[in-house]
């Protein structure tokens, strides 16, 4: 019996079958497939119920399950204790939203690239719905979205939130939310779903509201005068600058952006726990000095 073995078993139990677990590990199905046939015959046993949909753990698997979970904790124990965080290796899995894509994403990359040189990144960038998902499913290691996510097996920490300000073109004067369409963030979003019920409540049916998942061509779409919107003012600074859009009150401002860096707690990784650390950290200083 291998410590490979092991780690191999924790996974297939956890995803619930051999290619998502093959996924998850960087190896063939076939591989995976071997390593848990090897396992069975050592041990004499069967550790899973074959059947048409996930696989199912039996008496034995679910016993050997939670000793695998105990040896994975003191596996990653020694790699936070005696190990070099220079020298771990591996593949990281972080998904972000545009919002923080726009801001810090680059500065917490050279962050972690420093803390782990050795580690390799796959970057997603997408709507937090759709991170929220990810995460769940186990095909992230960390996702820094609109937060936080609700589930008992999540471990969220908190980020500056991002404050919410209307801009319009330089070009064009008009503000009145009944004469001019609001471009906002995803229709699948927090910030969009209150912003219609806002408009809704302000200005009636005869609020016209675009939705778009690029913040920045939602700003060009603003600096070319055809909507008006509120977004992070550090994320429009470029705008602001160059004269192409200006800040107004149309009399009420939407809630601030709130974020976090959520991860699975189970099973525990000092990686994956040490890199939200990170973003909190990287985000904070990113945050003091922009405007908010």
């Amino acid at each position: 019996m291998t410590f490979d073995q092991i780690r191999t078993f924790l996974w297939v139990a956890r995803l619930g079958g051999f290619r998502k677990a093959a996924e998850r590990l960087h190896l063939s199905q076939p591989a995976v497939s071997t390593r848990i046939s090897n396992l069975e015959n050592e041990l004499r046993v069967s550790l899973f119920e074959r059947g048409p949909g996930d696989l199912v753990l039996t008496k034995e698997g679910t016993l050997l399950l939670s000793y695998a979970e105990q040896m994975l904790f003191v596996e990653e124990e020694i790699k936070q204790r005696v190990a070099n965080p220079s020298e771990a290796e591996g593949l990281f899995r972080i998904g972000a939203s545009e919002t923080i894509a726009q801001a810090w994403l680059p500065e917490f990359l050279k962050a972690f690239s420093e803390h782990y040189p050795r580690v390799n990144v796959d970057l997603t960038v997408d709507i937090s719905l759709n991170l929220r998902a990810a995460l769940l499913e186990r095909r992230l290691d960390l996702a820094i979205l609109m937060g936080p996510v609700s589930e008992f097996t999540v471990e969220n920490v908190a980020l500056p939130a991002f404050g919410l300000h209307w801009y319009r073109s330089a070009s064009n004067p008009q503000t009145d939310l009944s004469q001019i369409p609001v471009i906002s963030y995803s229709n699948q979003t927090r910030p969009y779903r209150e912003l219609i019920s806002e408009l809704s409540r302000r200005v009636g049916p005869k609020a016209r509201v675009f939705s778009s998942a690029s913040l920045s061509a939602s700003l060009k779409i603003i600096a070319a005068g055809v909507a008006v919107g509120p977004y992070p003012r550090a994320l429009a600074n470029d705008f602001l600058e160059t004269g192409q859009i200006v800040e107004f009150d149309p009399g009420f401002t939407p809630q601030p952006l709130a974020f976090t860096a959520s991860y699975l707690s189970e099973p525990r990784s000092f990686v994956v726990e040490t890199s939200a650390g990170i973003a909190r950290d990287v985000a904070a200083a990113w945050d003091a000095s922009h405007p908010n």
